[in-house]
């Protein structure tokens, strides 16, 4: 079924079938109506739109409507003009596809008839066109439904073949029936006719082999090939063999899709002829099968014993039949490969052919027969004289032998398993069997050494640690091979080296120490003629290479053997004089090779010995002697001297790449100098040497011109170096003019050509034809640094060119294809330095040969020197380039004039790009209007050539070089380009003016290149409708390039470039079916169609959102895009799929999702790597926004897919981008989906994501069964298989990588919700790993046993992390036991290979963590019961202490490194302080501790004080000295080891502070002894702990280390690296700062401010959390300074407070940052406060408060006016309203109460003006917030009426009587009574100020003043004053109010009568509905010392007044019970009778 439209606007519904109807109809008369121009437009749009109406229809539909749209088809067919192109044939072929497919067969037999007929009729050219759509329809018809049409499938072939001859003047119509031809029979298969087939196979092979269209060529290989697929009739040898013969003709097509064609034709009949059990045969020969069948017998029955069999007719048919084993397979390819005839082209050809033959067979084969393939690729390939005697084809065959190894068999057919068997394969049947060691087996050649080599060096990087299971056979092999006497070999084994300790770095000192060994031994044997000086070298090399791995393996280094390697470097250099010239020459190069190595190590080793190399460097580069001393010396001394230079400057190039830091302006002077003097040296040697005998020879395989060469190469990249990283200042003493003469001459020189070369280059010049196929390796002294369409980078280039160009693809295909463009091939024997460089660029890792980095560096030094010098020599060297590109000796040499001009071209790019800073060196200056003019004529030059590689170096140059020189320069090229655009008719120079102006806009930009867009653009757009292919493919490319550079001042030729988009899109004339043939040819290789959809990506990107907006560019690019899509060429498909991320980036809404994600998950399955890398960048892009919608979207196994991908292409960062936003995002909401779905990753299969069946497998990495609690765990593990099974035996897992990922995704969901966790303890997260904590500590442990080092440290951390969760988490189900108890044995059983021999530091160091947690979490409490964990710790804390013991060591791991001794020892440190930690919430620990503490403190002391040693030890760089001899190697190289041992320390450092606070609390005399430095303290008791601490004046010994390291921590850390480091490091400090560890030490002026000023930054510039840590700190600070505790006599300043005040601005500050309205009141926060806000505003008002205690009297009323200032703004604030106000309020209440009531003079007049300030202040707030102006007006006023009532009820003491400030606070109170939403908060307030007891004076006058008013208030009976019925609480009030007089019967008397008077004339005005509450407010008053009282005052009430009380009291209820009325008489008598009427009330 065709791809389903993505865009909603292409499809048309199908739901009206009139609408449907008159849209398949073409208007003929329309269409003809139309001017010619818009016909091909307008057919495209009516074509594409029958081809999505016809796939959205259904069955039913399709079957209604069949007939119309088939005779709609037809019809387009048929037209005459405008003619069907080649989009308009594909769009009709889908369409009679998708109608045959899903609709009704039964026309299916008219429609062939129908398009045969427009096939055959007629013999008009004219016609050809209709007949070309009529063949690709039948193709396609075929494709879909050829089963059902097999009786016309013969006649339908015989008219295609004979339409063939007439087709001959058309190329794609040829080209066209070969592929319908091919689709017939790959949809007939068996059922096509014989004669038919043979007569399609006759016309196939001659069109294959002689046809000269490309396209015409891979069409026919197509049809060949599913004729053998399909077919029978081919099967025989004889039929191969022509096959062959015609095929080697196809693979030499300069057309590589032609060659890929024949290549994968040959392939098809390979693999199908390919037979296990076929005999061995070298080839098959048809002659012989033609002899008598009774000659024949003999030699059978000889052979199979069967003397009949021969002669029987069966026999011989079967005999016919091609039958091949892998043997002989293989040697069908490598007998044509090792052809002298055969071309370059051919080869590649047939490693294409290699290569798909090998992913066509079965993988077990493959796997296999690895042995076999690589034997045959090294013996018969690499090892045949006729490759290994010619340099470029034995280089180009080793790389592409390392593509079949590597890129094919390893990367894509061989998996984990497979990779290690191959490995083995290599090591143990290639490098074992040399030297020769069974006669039987023969001795590999070198060749085949040095493809074993490469092969086994990818594998190696590829494998990583996995390698380590054969590492101690592969160390043995490689050491072996570094002593081969090929210096070849010797190079390749020692990158091998370097690979294999990279990856095993265990290995890394034992390989080190034998190289070392070996190159003594050998040395000291150097005159025994042993070729002794040949292993010196390969040992040397070998041992370089291991020291340049040191930086990279830091824990396994040696300082040992570095010191030593150096050793015998000077050693040898110093014995050297004293040797015969060839010892001595070998001495030196050993020598120099040991400094390169020891040189990548970096500035730490190598700045100890700066002086003394740089003594070594001059001696070794003296000053030469004159010209005439020099022709005296004989040749040999010569070479001597030569080659003793060369070595030298390839340490001193190690140097300045490695050690840029050492490069000062010093040491650039004097390597300057010494450059210098090389550089006179040469000038002094004889340009030519005559009669060179080999005798004369230092190096035997080198001639004395090669010595000269290598010395010019090095000393020119040394310059390059120098100039590009050194000083500025110092660049103008190198004597750059000389230098620019000497690289002109160099890469441009017409008679320049070494000696040796010379005659290949003789001979390439008789036959030259381009200089891009001279494959002599050496190309006339071309450059190596263009590689077809790539220029490699600059040495300090920052990006290379950042458009995209049409060879930007990295397949494999491409790349060897790409092999050919250059006649350069680089080999890593070239330059051995690249071995041990650690500064090369990985990207060009191969070397260049000696002459052609000559060139290159030439090249690259004129590109650095050129643009710094003056005018005048810029100019001179520009004329010198033209007058040597003009020479004439060039005209008579081709090949080097071809050279020079690209070598030129280069230079002037090199040097335009460091003009315009581009480049790490000097810009310089190239505005002259000579230099200009000179450029622009060199460059104008190179744009025209016809030469592609060429133009682009000229336009690239011209366009950076408008943006270096001006808008007036621009201007005036711009307009010269577009003149001679329209004067020149040349193609190529149209080609390249076109390009020139897209550089242009490209380089300048949009805004200064938009004056000139109009122009541009119109030239552009009429070139790209030229018929010629390199000009309107050029103009393509070019219009991309502007509209990506234009932006948004495109958009208005955004309607025009569309439609020429399309025309270019659908003309014949721009895409490889054209039917001219140079066309055809020209398409192949530069795809139009790829460019046209590469410009429409650039228009998507113009738009932008606007596409939202333009319907018809949205519905015409859609079009465009969909067809995209449907190509079948790849690279239009990536560009779609850029173009539709694009799209949806833009225009969502118009996207259909579900289609999109579904085509992106078929992409990420593709094999061509730019598809599939965009189609996972897509899918990355919209999980980002939406990862669960997009797994709903997709289709089922999408999940699986995307592992699956990893694991195809673990280096494909966009898959774990994936998969990490995938995670980030749903984490919290499917965890437990996660821990499934990683569990299955773990353990899933790479072959099938099928589960698998429950297997007892073991693990990788067997536990100890003898142990019983592994054992016991193991039995566990059976019982449990049915929960997660591991794969089995046979089964392969996924990649080590992928399962190392997908662990790390686990431990992030861990750590995710372990934070959740902490910040809710109800998380259901949490409780769902809780619940799956079983299935995540047997993942842990399956990793841990591991067999790889890296899922074994990952194991042990996610164990670590899930002790910390769940550690001391009770088990659900068994409350009384913990959660993780269940599973001890399986986290002692992942601990147990951690401890082993073989283990690592970083496994043990994790494993050492994971006991300490385990210890510290309390699931085993009995010390009895903590078994070998313990034992672990305790062992290796004693090797820590024992004088005996010479290296920590944990278990069995021993022989470590310094550097992992230190981690060793750190890990355990760090393990017991978190057990000290631990101690104090964990009293079992004691009994652990105890024993262990007077160890312990010692050791965390020193480590502290070695950390503070490397942290602040000064860089002694300028130390140029050399090492005392009593040095040790720890002293001498302590710098080396400092950034390595820094960070072991820096991971510990906190936990060992912690733990020493920790004691101090426990028994501080034995803790600050050992912080003295007094180391007979009394040990600690654990039994009777001393809770006080005398604290002093004078700090401890250590305080200023533990000050230092902390302070110093941060001030270098990055909350970005490490979150919530800085606030533990804080916490830390405090510990630090206690008085009993600091004294009085932190208050020194010089500390004290350095401490504040970190303090600053961190409060400015970091979060809450650590602003709360500062504010504690800094009150901790106020409080213990020393001026806290001295007495307060004097009223003068002192200078201690200074330290109070920066002490109390960081409080202020940190408050200010968070509520800014403090300092700017119009700053005020506009969003609710968050929660840790409010912590820090309540800890820091808290703190300002508690610290404002200890400052002088005589400042401290201005702290107190702070504080007041900053709770009124807080109370000012809205944001506060709700949650800071009620959490500062208590602690203003405090602040008033002491500075009131605490304070002697609190009744002096300073305290009284702040508070009268402060509560004018809150009545202006209240007055504010009454108005309601936002929504917390309401809560602001609440909570200022509250604070007013604090302020009068705590501060009424400093208040006068008669303040009328009160009186004005409580009228306003008052108020708010009546106010709605207020009253209720005002009545409390009131209620407050009312009831304060005991009354001072101005406690008695408010509530003079308020009594009388709330009795009003309380009669007072209007319905709107009493809003929220506050009188309820008045009433309250005064009832309670009354109460205080019980006393005093007097006051209580009158206060009652007063309130019960108003309570009872409001219930008598408000009625029933207040008596409840009247009668409660009674009952209170009738109470405890009130009843006399109110007897008596009722006793005393009128009748009236006694009945309405008595009213209230029986119908509200009364107060407590039941009451009664008892009449006894109107009143009593005086004497104390009863009265006469009696109220019993149970008053009681």
């Amino acid at each position: 079924m065709p791809q389903d439209s993505l865009s909603k606007t292409n499809g048309i519904s199908p739901s009206q079938s009139q609408a449907s109807k008159a849209l398949v109809e073409l208007d003929i008369n329309r269409l003809h109506s139309l001017p010619s121009e818009q016909q091909n437009l307008y057919l495209l749009t009516f074509t594409l739109s029958l081809e999505n109406h016809t796939c959205f229809l259904n069955h039913e539909e399709i079957c209604s409507q069949q007939a119309h749209i088939t005779k709609e088809l037809l019809q387009i067919v048929q037209l005459a003009a405008p003619v069907p192109t080649r989009v308009i044939r594909n769009s009709l072929g889908r369409c009679w596809s998708h109608l045959l497919s899903n609709g009704d067969r039964k026309p299916l037999y008219e429609s062939i008839n129908q398009l045969v007929a427009v096939v055959s009729a007629g013999k008009n050219e004219k016609e050809l066109h209709s007949r070309h759509a009529a063949v690709y329809c039948l193709g396609e018809v075929y494709k879909a439904a050829g089963d059902s049409a097999i009786t016309l499938s013969s006649v339908t072939c015989s008219h295609l073949l004979r339409l063939v001859k007439t087709a001959q003047n058309h190329t794609g119509l040829r080209a066209a029936i070969y592929r319908a031809l091919g689709k017939l029979i790959g949809s007939v298969q068996g059922s096509l006719d014989e004669s038919i087939a043979k007569e399609i196979w006759k016309s196939a092979r001659g069109a294959a082999s002689g046809d000269k269209a490309a396209l015409v060529q891979a069409n026919a290989c197509h049809s060949l090939e599913e004729l053998i697929k399909s077919t029978v009739y081919f099967d025989s040898a004889i039929e191969f063999e022509a096959l062959k013969t015609s095929l080697w003709k196809t693979c030499d097509s300069p057309i590589a899709p032609a060659r890929r064609a024949a290549a994968s034709c040959l392939a098809t009949v390979l693999v199908k002829g390919f037979s296990d059990a076929a005999p061995s045969r070298s080839a098959v020969k048809p002659k012989k099968s033609r002899k008598p069948v009774k000659n024949q017998a003999a030699p059978f029955e000889d052979e199979d014993g069967d003397p009949s069999r021969p002669s029987s007719p069966a026999t011989k048919k079967a005999s016919l039949k091609l039958e091949l084993n892998l043997t002989d397979l293989l040697s069908q390819l490598s007998t044509q490969y090792v052809r002298s005839s055969t071309s370059n082209r051919a080869k590649a050809a047939i490693i294409h052919c290699y290569i798909k033959v090998l992913k066509r067979l079965d993988v077990s084969v493959v796997q296999a027969s690895y042995g076999q393939i690589s034997v045959h690729l090294f013996t018969e390939l690499l090892s045949n004289s006729t490759i290994s005697h010619d340099r470029y084809r034995l280089l180009l065959t080793r790389k592409y032998v390392q593509k079949i190894l590597a890129d094919c068999i390893a990367s894509q057919i061989l998996a984990e398993s497979g990779r290690v068997n191959a490995a083995k394969i290599l090591v143990n049947n290639i490098l074992k069997n040399y030297p020769q060691v069974v006669k039987e087996i023969p001795e590999p050649s070198k060749q085949a050494l040095v493809g074993a080599l490469s092969a086994l060096a990818f594998l190696i990087e590829s494998l990583g640690s996995v390698f380590g299971s054969i590492g101690d056979t592969c160390q043995d092999a490689l050491i072996q091979v570094l002593q081969h006497p090929s210096y070849t070999v010797q190079i390749h084994a020692a990158y091998c080296l370097r690979a294999f300790v990279f990856a095993c770095p265990q290995q890394l000192i034992h390989c080190a120490s034998i190289c070392l060994n070996n190159a003594t031994r050998e040395l000291a044997h150097l005159t025994a003629g042993r070729h002794s000086h040949r292993r010196c070298f390969g040992s040397a090399n070998g041992l370089a290479a291991v020291l340049s791995v040191y930086p990279l393996q830091p824990l396994y280094g040696s300082l040992e053997i570095s010191s030593r390697a150096l050793s015998i470097a000077i050693n040898l250099l110093k014995d050297s004089g004293k040797a015969e010239l060839r010892v001595s020459s070998t001495q030196v190069q050993v020598a120099w090779i040991l400094i390169g190595g020891l040189m990548s190590m970096g500035p730490d080793f190598v700045k100890i010995h700066i002086s003394q190399l740089l003594l070594l460097w001059r001696n070794a580069l003296p000053k030469p002697l004159s010209r005439e001393n020099t022709t005296q010396r004989d040749l040999a001394e010569l070479s001597y001297l030569t080659h003793v230079r060369e070595c030298a400057l390839g340490s001193l190039l190690s140097f300045l790449e490695s050690n840029q830091r050492l490069v000062t302006l010093d040491v650039s002077m004097r390597i300057g100098v010494l450059l210098q003097n090389t550089v006179d040296y040469l000038d002094t040697l004889p340009v030519r040497v005559k009669d060179e005998d080999s005798s004369s020879r230092i190096v035997p395989s080198l001639h004395f011109s090669d010595l000269v060469v290598m010395l010019r190469r090095r000393v020119l990249q040394c310059y390059t170096q120098l100039i590009n990283f050194g000083p500025v200042s110092g660049i103008d003493a190198l004597g750059e003019s000389k230098l620019l003469s000497l690289a002109v001459t160099l890469f441009a020189d017409p008679t320049y050509a070494p000696t040796s070369l010379e005659s290949s280059i003789a001979n390439s010049a008789a036959n030259y034809d381009s200089i891009w196929d001279i494959a002599d390796n050496h190309g006339f002294g071309i450059s190596g640094l263009v590689q077809g369409q790539n220029i490699k980078p600059l040495p300090g280039e920052d990006t290379p060119s950042d458009h995209r160009h049409l060879q930007d693809n990295v397949g494999d295909d491409v790349q060897i294809d790409e092999a050919l463009v250059t006649p350069i091939c680089g080999a890593r024997e070239h330059d051995s330095v690249y071995i041990h460089n650690r500064g090369r660029s990985q990207l060009y890792q191969l070397p260049d040969p000696p002459a052609t980095e000559v060139t290159n560096s030439a090249i690259a030094l004129f590109a650095v020197v050129f643009p710094s010098q003056s005018p005048k020599i810029q100019e001179f060297a520009l004329e010198q380039l033209t007058t040597l590109m003009s020479a004439a000796a060039l005209q008579r040499a081709p090949g080097r004039r071809a050279a020079v001009v690209i070598n030129t071209a280069l230079a002037l790019l090199g040097a335009i790009k460091v003009g315009v800073g581009e480049t790490s060196a000097e810009s310089g200056d190239l505005k002259h209007p000579a230099v200009e003019k000179a450029l622009q004529g060199l460059l104008h030059g190179f744009i025209v050539d016809a030469d592609r590689h060429l133009r682009r170096l000229g336009y690239e140059a011209l366009g950076r070089l408008c943006n270096c020189l001006g808008n007036a320069f621009t201007t005036n090229e711009v307009n010269s380009l577009i003149d001679l655009i329209v004067s020149n008719r040349d193609p190529n120079a149209r080609a390249g003016y076109a390009m020139a102006l897209g550089s242009i806009h490209s380089s300048v930009g949009g805004m200064a290149a938009g004056l000139h867009l109009k122009k541009i653009h119109a030239v552009l757009m009429s070139l790209c409708s030229d018929p010629h292919p390199v000009v309107h493919s050029c103009a393509l490319e070019a219009l991309a390039q502007v509209a990506d550079s234009a932006g948004l001042a495109f958009s208005t030729y955004v309607s025009s470039t569309l439609g020429l988009l399309a025309q270019a899109w659908s003309f014949d004339t721009h895409n490889e079916e054209s039917a001219i043939l140079a066309t055809s040819n020209s398409e192949l290789e530069v795809p139009t169609p790829t460019l046209v959809a590469r410009a429409i990506d650039s228009v998507i990107n113009v738009l932008g959102p606007d596409l939202q907006d333009m319907s018809k560019a949205r519905e015409l690019v859609s079009s465009l895009m969909s067809q995209f899509g449907r190509d079948s060429s790849a690279p239009v498909q990536a560009e779609g799929l850029r173009c539709w991320e694009h799209m949806y980036l833009y225009d969502p809404g118009h996207i259909d999702l579900s289609t999109y994600i579904k085509h992106l998950q078929k992409d990420i399955k593709s094999f061509d790597h730019s598809i599939r890398a965009l189609a996972t960048e897509g899918l990355y892009n919209l999980i980002r926004r939406d990862a669960q919608l997009v797994f709903q979207l997709a289709n089922d196994g999408f999940e699986e897919q995307i592992w699956l991908t990893l694991n195809d292409s673990p280096n494909l960062d966009g898959i774990t981008n994936l998969i990490e936003a995938w995670l980030g995002q749903t984490i919290l909401a499917e965890p437990a989906v996660w821990i499934v779905r990683i569990q299955q990753v773990l353990t899933k299969s790479a072959a099938t994501q099928a589960e698998e069946a429950p297997q007892s497998a073991k693990p990788a990495a067997e536990p100890d069964l003898q142990d019983e609690e592994v054992a016991g765990f193991a039995t566990g593990e059976i019982k449990d298989q049915g929960a997660t099974a591991a794969p089995e035996p046979s089964q392969e897992l996924l990649r080590w990588q992928v399962r190392v990922f997908a662990l790390q995704c686990l431990s992030k969901l861990v750590a995710v919700i372990g934070e959740d966790l902490d910040l809710d303890s109800e998380s259901t997260p949490g409780h769902v790993l809780q619940s799956k904590v079983g299935d995540v500590i047997r993942m842990a442990f399956h990793a841990s046993t591991s067999s790889v080092v890296e899922l074994r440290v990952g194991g042990l951390k996610l164990i670590n992390q899930i002790l910390m969760i769940f550690g001391s988490t009770p088990d659900p189900e068994f409350s009384e036991a913990l959660l993780l108890e269940q599973y001890q044995a399986q986290i002692s059983s992942a601990l147990t290979p951690a401890f082993n021999a073989d283990s690592s530091p970083e496994l043990a160091s994790a494993a050492v963590n994971v006991c300490a947690t385990f210890i510290a979490t309390g699931m085993v409490t009995d010390v009895e019961r903590m078994g070998r964990i313990l034992k672990l710790l305790v062992g290796a804390l004693d090797s820590l202490t024992v004088q005996d013991v010479q290296e920590p060591a944990v278990g069995d791991l021993r022989g470590l490194s310094s550097n992992a001794q230190t981690m060793i020892r750190m890990a355990v440190l760090s393990a017991w302080a978190e057990l000290q930690v631990a101690r104090t919430e964990q009293q079992y620990l004691d009994k652990v501790l105890d024993p262990h503490v007077g160890k312990l403190l010692p050791l965390w002391l020193s480590s502290l004080q070695e950390f503070a040693r490397l942290r602040f030890e000064p860089d002694i760089s300028s130390h140029t000295g050399p090492p005392g001899v009593d040095e040790s190697l720890g002293t001498i190289y302590a710098a080396l080891n400092r950034k390595t041992l820094l960070q072991f320390y820096q991971d510990s450092w906190l936990e060992l502070v912690d733990a020493i606070a920790s004691l101090i609390e426990q028994d501080p005399k034995f803790v600050f002894a050992a912080l003295d430095g007094r180391n007979n303290a009394v040990q600690i008791n654990g039994d009777h702990p001393q809770t006080s601490i005398a604290y002093r004046d004078e700090p401890v010994a250590f305080f200023f280390v533990l000050f230092g390291i902390a302070i110093e921590a941060l001030v270098t850390q990055s909350r970005h690296e490490s979150p919530g480091a800085i606030s533990k490091i804080l916490a830390a400090l405090k510990k630090i700062l206690s008085p009993g560890v600091a004294g009085n030490a932190i208050f020194q002026d010089s500390v004290f401010s350095e401490t504040v000023e970190v303090f600053d930054r961190l409060a400015l510039t970091e979060g809450l959390a650590v602003q709360i840590v500062l504010i504690d700190i800094a009150k901790t600070l106020c409080l213990t300074h020393p001026s806290a505790a001295e007495e307060d006599t004097s009223s003068d300043l002192n200078e201690d407070i200074e330290q109070l005040f920066e002490l109390a601005r960081i409080m202020v500050l940190i408050l200010t940052n968070t509520l800014p309205n403090i300092a700017d009141p119009k700053s005020a926060p506009r969003n609710e406060v968050s929660e840790e806000a409010v912590s820090l505003i309540r800890t820091g008002f808290g703190a300002l408060v508690e610290a404002s205690a200890v400052f002088p009297s005589i400042i401290r009323r201005d702290l107190y006016a702070t504080i007041l200032h900053i709770f009124s703004i807080i109370i000012s604030t809205p944001a506060c309203q709700a949650a800071v106000v009620p959490q500062t309020l208590p602690v203003f209440r405090r602040f008033i109460q002491k500075i009131v009531l605490d304070d002697p003079q609190s009744s002096s007049s300073a305290i009284i003006p702040q508070i009268r300030t402060c509560l004018h202040r809150l009545l202006a707030i209240l007055g504010v917030a009454q108005r309601r102006e936002h929504e917390s007006s309401l809560a602001c006023a609440k909570n200022t009426l509250l604070t007013i009532s604090v302020l009068l009820t705590t501060a009424s003491r400093a208040m006068a009587e008669d303040e009328a400030l009160v009186f004005a606070a409580l009228e306003a109170t008052i108020e708010c009574l009546q106010d709605v939403g207020l009253a209720n908060m005002a009545a409390g307030c009131l209620r407050s100020l009312l009831l304060t007891n005991p009354k001072n004076g101005t406690d008695e006058a408010v509530a003079q003043y308020l009594f009388p008013r709330l009795i009003t208030f309380v009669t007072t009976t209007q319905e709107a004053a009493d809003a929220e019925n506050s009188r309820v609480t008045i009433g309250q009030a005064l009832t309670a109010f009354v109460a205080l007089f019980a006393v005093d019967e007097s006051k209580a008397a009158a206060a009652m009568s007063m309130v019960l008077s108003a309570l009872l004339y409001r219930a008598q005005v408000e009625g029933k509905r207040v008596y409840q509450d009247t009668a409660t407010r009674i009952s209170e008053l009738a109470k405890g010392d009130l009843i006399p009282v109110f007897r008596g005052l009722v006793g005393g009430m009128e009748s009236a007044m006694r009945m309405i009380l008595e009213q209230v009291i029986r119908e509200g209820g009364g107060a407590a019970g039941g009451k009664s009325i008892k009449e006894s008489g109107e009143r009593g008598d005086e004497g104390g009778g009863e009265p006469s009427i009696a109220l019993k009330f149970n008053f009681g």
